[in-house]
């Protein structure tokens, strides 16, 4: 309660000042504690707990906006930090667009499932962290765990403006992860398992061991296949990855700076009528939940693509503005920066398809893709990255592929899907849902 005190009447002074220069602003004020582990030849490796503070304000004065941030919250600090701001503002471009819209909001994010007790002890962790590694380094074969770790974050923000927004948010997040490097008879091999939770009790270091294990040890003896077009089944992971290198085409932000590709095809047919993709405020189990966006409009659900259909974009008041539509409150900044936006949950839809039918005849299964977002053009949708998986038959892995390259043009590969699943599952950092999605054909070079 003192630190948030503490956060509340740093916010109450920096309003203050902006009422008298006659400016509007938001104020967004986080503190965080972390805590980390990690383990190395049976020892811990690292020890780290953490504590930070960070006030950060957004100035509008004369239709002109700048920010500005202080990680310390002495008057004669918050006081730099805002004369700061006002001089920049004055330096900035005129945009008749930007304002501080969001009048009166009164928000707390009040869902139990996102601040939880957790009564596990310093030593429950020190000791799962040492047995992430010895759990790996235990199995045949596995000469090292170079990657692994526990991590737990508290964190706690508050937003207000010269409106008379208030809001408040408070959550916690807990994940652990060890990889396996794999050698045998000279040949090398790695991969590794995540797991994430509220509470300590909900991780499962097991899985992380033996995911990592079993797919390192199933990789070893990959190599490249044929190279022509196959079909293509992407691991929740790589296909989140995918599709973030390529969210600037369901950014407001980015068509209202004129690099969207998709910025004149509202309601047009982007992708197969199979996909349906929508961004979701809450989502039982989501690691992304609030229930207000970074400038304080309550959040909301957003259908972004609907049966292939481009219904909606991402935006905040200044995009909707500019466009002069609704705001989808995806609104987001953090206190050392300026506004842009975001999505919160990434939710495609589950089709009517069994897993089965997903996985009938042959196929490729990709579980790994390096250099995602540097072999990604996302204005022209062109990507080219190297990738590992497996050939798989009906549902059954036959052959583990390394060494491939996997490319096509990802605003194309949307409108080819050759099938959608009715189960939906999560990618690790939970806020990504999406069934498997069977991808008609890429291009694979391989030998």
């Amino acid at each position: 309660m003192a630190d948030q005190n503490k956060l509340q009447n740093a916010i109450d002074h920096v309003l203050e000042k902006v009422k008298a220069a006659g400016a509007q602003a938001d104020v967004i004020a986080n503190r965080s504690n972390n805590f980390s582990l990690k383990a190395n030849d049976g020892e811990l490796a690292e020890y780290k707990v953490t504590s930070g503070q960070v006030i950060g304000v957004r100035v509008v004065k004369d239709q002109r906006v700048a920010t500005s941030y202080s990680e310390s919250l002495t008057p004669e600090s918050l006081d730099i930090m805002l004369e700061q701001a006002l001089q920049n503002a004055q330096f900035s471009q005129q945009d008749e667009h930007q304002a501080i819209s969001c009048i009166n909001s009164k928000i707390t994010t009040n869902i139990a499932e996102i601040y939880q007790q957790d009564d596990a002890t310093v030593d429950d962790k020190i000791e799962m962290a040492l047995a992430l590694e010895s759990g790996v380094v235990s199995k045949p074969h596995a000469s090292s765990s170079p990657y692994n770790g526990f991590a737990e974050s508290d964190s706690q923000i508050i937003l207000a403006n010269s409106q008379g927004t208030l809001c408040h948010h408070q959550e916690r997040s807990t994940y652990c992860y060890a990889y396996t490097l794999y050698e045998q008879d000279g040949k090398q091999s790695m991969h590794g398992g995540m797991s994430s939770g509220r509470r300590f009790d909900q991780l499962d270091a097991n899985f992380c061991i033996n995911h990592g294990y079993d797919i390192a040890q199933a990789l070893l003896d990959g190599g490249p296949i044929t190279t022509q077009n196959y079909s293509v089944v992407f691991d929740l992971s790589s296909l989140s990855n995918l599709f973030g290198a390529f969210s600037m085409s369901l950014s407001g932000q980015s068509a209202m700076k004129g690099i969207n590709p998709w910025r004149d095809l509202l309601g047009q047919q982007v992708a197969s009528s199979l996909l349906t993709i929508s961004d979701k405020a809450i989502v039982e189990g989501g690691f992304a939940i609030k229930s207000f966006d970074s400038e304080g409009f309550a959040a909301r659900d957003t259908i972004l693509i609907g049966e292939g259909k481009l219904q909606n974009m991402l935006h905040n008041s200044h995009t909707a503005s500019f466009f002069g539509i609704e705001n989808t409150a995806n609104g987001a900044r953090s206190a050392k920066g300026g506004l842009g936006v975001s999505p919160r949950h990434t939710v495609i839809a589950a089709g009517t398809s069994s897993d089965a039918e997903v996985t009938a005849g042959e196929y490729l299964e990709l579980i790994e893709l390096q250099g995602v977002h540097s072999g990604a053009d996302a204005v022209s949708g062109d990507f080219s990255f190297g990738a590992s998986g497996f050939l798989c038959r009906d549902g059954k892995r036959v052959q583990a592929v390394r060494g491939i390259t996997v490319a096509g043009n990802f605003y194309q590969m949307l409108k080819e899907v050759d099938a959608v699943s009715n189960t939906l599952s999560n990618d690790y950092e939970r806020d990504f849902f999406a069934p498997q999605i069977r991808f008609a054909r890429l291009s694979i070079a391989g030998k």
